[in-house]
């Protein structure tokens, strides 16, 4: 296999701090613990596009509808 592109700083520093196994729980703990991580990080970015935008529960129910005129802010 031929990486395309070099490693990120992340990949690298998660290769030199496990460069061991895990035992399979300890490994479904990493993974738990990486995807809140990310899913922490996603939500805050949509909090502060919602504060920003001035979206309400009404926009989602015009996207939900497909209303163009709010599908494109």
């Amino acid at each position: 296999m031929v990486l395309e592109s070099p490693l990120t700083n992340v990949q690298l520093e998660l290769m030199k701090m496990f460069s061991h196994d895990l035992d399979d729980d300890d490994l479904i703990s990493l993974k738990r613990t990486l995807a809140n991580f990310f899913a922490e990080k996603a939500s805050a970015e949509m909090d502060r596009l919602w504060k920003e935008k001035n979206w309400s529960d009404q926009t989602m129910e015009n996207w939900l509808e497909g209303d163009k005129e709010f599908s494109e802010q």
